[in-house]
Order: C-alpha cells, then structure tokens, then sequence
C-alpha cells in the first residue's frame, strides 16, 4: 500500500490482486461519507435521509447473502 498526499488530495495505491472491489467500494463509502461530513452543515432530517439511503444501498449489495442466513 502507498498513501500520497499532496496539498489537497490524498492518493492510495493498494495492490489489486489482494482486495475485491466490493472491499473497495465499502471504503470509498466511508471515505465519502467523511468527506462529506467534514464538509456539511446540513440538518438532522437531511443525516437521518442519508443514513436510510446508506441502509437501502447496502441491503440491496448483500441481499443475496442476507437470504443465504
């Protein structure tokens, strides 16, 4: 793994063949909705919104996986 940062992003290489890309799509979730929050001066209505969106994405990724239990 390789971080860069520069003034006003931050770059991470991570070798390709050791993490899914579902892996990589749950960070880049997180890393979102941290940036986002960083940036946000929103309501509680509008975090409750996103919280339920953030819910609804990830029961429809792992539906299929949820049935298997």
């Amino acid at each position: 793994m390789v971080i860069e940062r520069d003034s006003d992003t931050i770059i991470i290489k991570l070798n390709a063949s050791l993490i899914d890309m579902e892996t990589i799509q749950k960070f880049a979730d997180y890393f979102r909705l941290l940036e986002s929050n960083a940036q946000n001066q929103g309501t509680q209505e509008e975090a409750d919104e996103l919280t339920r969106e953030s819910h609804q994405n990830w029961l429809a990724e792992n539906q299929g996986r949820i049935a298997k239990l």
